[in-house]
């Protein structure tokens, strides 16, 4: 047995500067030695969650396999996935039963009943999203809870009262509200912004409470929403208040000048995902959501078309050849990302290997606007990767199965999520 003189220290220390004290980071010097002590130090790693939602899905007989296990024949698109694989497991036949049309993205990453959802301009009522859930157990200890970036073409990230938290969709001010520190007087501009808006949420509970002892039932739910909105803005305040003067992480990469549009993908979504492991490995947050909107006219090279009409083809074989182009060029920057995380040293480990990475859309076939067969790729995490898991194409397992395993593997317990009938144990 190998004996370590290196000091080891508690989690607990502080650094004190009079009344002041700042919790340590997770250091080498803090993580167990001796017996199981490898174990014990992977189960102190933060665990992290990273959602990648596209709404005009995947073409399917590109991605999925014909054989199922570790050692399938890679196809037209995974081969894109080459390096990584081992890190990843290809899903099909999974899905949530009953969601269509563009419309049910709104639930892709709540596994809400369709029911609930299909008809938004009338009704819409939702349930807490996967990135949510987890940052209540495993965002407490970071600047930022959880993100929600990048361009959707409907909300993704839903609170546990089924309201949309809106995404940051510009890249220049996510990179700078993670990195960039402001100038004195910024900070103290910001400091008196956050006291401004605790005084005026104290004025606004104290008269929606005299109201809602005048109010009916249907209105005193509303109400009840408020408040849980106006608890959570308090929430937000306090964690920005605590982290208005600290220190912002300082990373080795360029400050973007400017902000990609639509049409520039794979620049767009390599800086998205630059600023997502950016994020993750400075331990800024530990769960993002990032969602893609439509490429349009994208500019990749052999791409002359439109990214909807393509994804619309109608079996056209001239479109689906167009739409290949640009998924192709969208795996290959997702693959980039994945290497990415790879590459990255965390404790003894990868930064990979400490996040649960799924990459989906609430679309199996965009030409039908079916819901079914969803391209599901689900990477890293530590979990027991399986190459190709298929299911029956006919009768989808519920991809909430598959929420409830990633939400144990981030070690929250759980039997439950969304429409969940139980929990996938495959992986």
């Amino acid at each position: 047995m190998n004996i370590s003189s290196t000091p080891v220290l508690s989690r607990r220390t502080l650094l004190r500067a009079g009344a002041v004290g700042i919790a340590l980071p997770l250091l080498d010097a803090m993580l167990p030695r001796g017996f199981g002590a490898a174990e014990k130090a992977r189960a102190l790693q933060p665990r992290r969650l990273v959602l990648v939602a596209r709404p005009l899905g995947l073409h399917t007989p590109f991605l999925f396999p014909e054989k199922t296990g570790r050692d399938y024949e890679p196809t037209r698109y995974l081969k894109l996935l080459e390096e990584n694989r081992g890190n990843f497991t290809v899903f099909s036949g999974m899905s949530h039963k009953g969601h269509r049309e563009h419309t049910c993205l709104v639930g892709l990453f709540t596994g809400v009943e369709w029911e609930m959802i299909k008809n938004p301009s009338v009704q819409l009522r939702n349930t807490i999203s996967l990135d949510l859930l987890a940052a209540e157990s495993i965002g407490n200890d970071t600047r930022f809870r959880n993100l929600v970036l990048g361009r959707s073409d409907a909300p993704t990230a839903w609170t546990a009262k089924g309201v949309a938290v809106p995404p940051e969709d510009r890249q220049t001010e996510a990179f700078k509200k993670l990195f960039i520190d402001g100038t004195p007087d910024e900070i103290a501009r910001e400091v008196q912004r956050l006291r401004d808006g605790k005084s005026i949420l104290d004025g606004v509970r104290e008269q929606a409470t005299e109201m809602g002892t005048r109010l009916g039932a249907a209105d005193r739910d509303r109400i009840d929403l408020m408040f849980t909105s106006i608890r959570d803005a308090e929430r937000q305040l306090q964690r920005e208040q605590a982290w208005a003067t600290r220190p912002k992480p300082k990373v080795n990469y360029p400050v973007p000048k400017r902000d990609f549009d639509r049409t520039e993908i794979m620049e767009r979504e390599r800086l998205w995902f630059d600023i997502t492991r950016l994020a993750l490995m400075t331990d800024s947050t530990r769960v993002i959501n990032l969602g893609f909107d439509m490429g349009g006219r994208a500019k990749v090279p052999g791409f002359s078309s439109d990214h909807h009409d393509s994804s619309h083809h109608g079996k056209d074989p001239n479109k689906i050849e167009q739409l290949a182009i640009i998924e192709e060029a969208e795996l290959t920057v997702f693959n980039e990302f994945l290497t990415s995380l790879k590459q990255v040293r965390d404790g003894e480990q990868s930064l990979l290997d400490h996040t649960v990475v799924l990459h989906t859309s609430n679309l199996g076939n965009a030409s039908m606007h079916s819901g079914d067969n969803l391209p599901l790729l689900l990477a890293g995490g530590g979990l027991k990767h399986q190459g190709h898991l298929a299911y029956d194409r006919k009768d989808n397992k519920p991809l909430s199965n598959l929420y409830v395993r990633m939400l144990q593997q981030l070690g929250i317990e759980t039997e439950k999520f969304g429409c969940s009938t139980g929990v996938l144990t495959d992986v």
